[in-house]
């Protein structure tokens, strides 16, 4: 009898403090907001500041001080993760040492070149506050939000945010090239005479149709496989683990499902509608959402219809490879979706195949292991 308390202790004592890791999360982050604010012209994407005003900014740089501050002091009244919660009251203090909300700028010069270090700040903030609460409430499986490999995954969400516009340069430069001989002006119009609603749902269904073709060539061709097997690495499912892609396969992928869209020549409001549905679905397609959706399901691409995808499974291995639309997969003949059940197991058929950590997963696709080079087999 003696032995259950101190099991139940002793695992109360494993569970992660998430009051300090939240305090040392928003006191990193309002210490990285307070160094935009200071180097406004390097630290921050150009586009991405016509999306936001300075105000909004100070706001929320506010509730990230704020937040910090009353979690961590929280944390260290009740005498859990004191390191993890002086991290976050101390980043928090800095960061107000340095100047707080109240930095003030001049306007903002043009430069070459910026870092996405906002894009990176804002979007992770808004993510984690939809997705943490709704995983929590809703899981398909039990999962802490700080699960294994949760540093990899964050490094993966960090590095393809803050080299946004390096990925647009990459992206723009491979389909201007196409596109500056290729272009077919009869077409291009016709597409633009459609209204607006109607261009935005033939460009969902264009683009997966690319997106899905070259996500079938991932799995076929053995240099390719490479590279998407950093993808299929995690073994665990979130919101998070959507982000665990090698850089050179974003800027493959977008410059796929962009060209299609620029030569057909689909009006820049169809364009952006569809990539912020990118951005919103292929974050919902991984997360550990347990919601029955019923027909839905066979719409849209939603969390079990992709989970499957990530599924160890080898029945899986060359199935639901489309990212909006089921219809795309139906089409292709790799359509799969068993009723109501969920995969048991997620990651690549051979774990010891990718390396752990993100630079050695950008690595492993250039040294030629031979454990990397085969992609799964598919069931005959």
């Amino acid at each position: 009898m003696s032995h259950a308390p101190a099991s139940a202790n002793a695992t109360k004592r494993r569970r992660p403090a998430y009051a300090g890791c939240s305090a040392a999360f928003m006191g990193l982050a309002s210490l990285l907001g307070v160094l935009c604010f200071h180097f406004p012209e390097l630290l921050t994407s150009r586009e991405f500041r016509q999306v936001y005003t300075e105000g909004f900014a100070r706001n929320l740089l506010l509730v990230g001080l704020v937040a910090a501050f009353a979690l961590g002091t929280f944390s260290l009244l009740r005498g859990r993760a004191r390191r993890i919660s002086l991290l976050g009251v101390g980043s928090a203090t800095l960061a107000v040492l340095l100047g707080g909300i109240t930095i003030q700028f001049e306007s903002i010069r043009q430069t070459p070149f910026s870092l996405g270090l906002d894009w990176f700040l804002i979007s992770l903030f808004f993510s984690a506050l939809v997705f943490v609460p709704i995983e929590r409430m809703l899981a398909a499986r039990p999962q802490d939000v700080l699960r294994p490999e949760w540093r990899t995954d964050l490094g993966y969400f960090f590095l393809s945010h803050i080299g946004v516009q390096f990925i647009l340069i990459a992206v723009t430069a491979s389909t201007s090239l196409f596109l500056s001989w290729a272009l077919y002006p009869p077409l291009q119009q016709a597409i633009q005479a459609l209204p607006l609603w109607a261009q935005f749902l033939l460009a969902v269904f264009v683009a997966d149709l690319f997106q899905a073709s070259l996500h079938r060539a991932y799995h076929a061709v053995p240099w390719l496989w490479r590279f998407h097997a950093v993808h299929h690495s995690s073994t665990h499912m979130d919101w998070l683990a959507g982000s665990r892609i090698h850089l050179l396969e974003i800027v493959a992928t977008r410059s796929a499902v962009l060209l299609p869209l620029l030569w057909l020549g689909f009006s820049t409001e169809a364009v952006n509608a569809y990539v912020i549905l990118v951005g919103l679905q292929a974050v919902l397609a991984h997360a550990n959402l347990g919601l029955r959706f019923g027909w839905l399901e066979y719409v849209l691409v939603l969390p079990r219809y992709h989970h499957w995808h990530h599924a160890r499974d080898p029945a899986y291995a060359h199935k639901n490879f489309a990212i909006h639309l089921p219809l795309v997969d139906m089409l292709m003949g790799s359509f799969k979706l068993p009723p109501r059940a969920w995969p048991g197991e997620y990651g690549v058929h051979d774990p010891e195949s990718v390396p752990r950590g993100i630079w050695r997963q950008h690595l492993s696709p250039f040294l030629g292991s031979r454990r990397t080079t085969a992609p799964p087999t598919q069931p005959s």
